[in-house]
């Protein structure tokens, strides 16, 4: 994703967000990432110390892993920074 799109997607989940919910609120992410140990312990540093319960399943032969992560955050604002911070890890898809 280019910059410019990136800038888009965020300032129009960020209306969405505001739209569609009360602040502060619970916030569902999903990812999928390859069953790699030290990319899966980055996205749990991400989220340490928020509270967040973090779910992982993997896939059924086993390449790749689906993180589910449930947290509560102020406001939408809060939610974009985390996207932005797991979307640094290469190889990680936002569902």
């Amino acid at each position: 994703m280019t910059e410019k799109n990136s800038d888009e997607f965020y300032a129009k989940l960020k209306e969405q967000l505001t739209e569609t919910s009360k602040w502060p609120s619970d916030y569902l992410y999903k990812f999928i990432v390859l069953s790699d140990t030290e990319k899966i312990q980055k996205i749990h540093r991400i989220f340490d110390n928020t509270g967040a319960v973090i779910e992982l399943k993997k896939s059924k032969k086993g390449k790749y892993t689906s993180v589910s992560i449930t947290v509560n955050l102020k406001n939408p604002d809060e939610v974009i920074i985390k996207y932005k911070e797991v979307g640094a890890i290469e190889g990680v898809i936002s569902l």
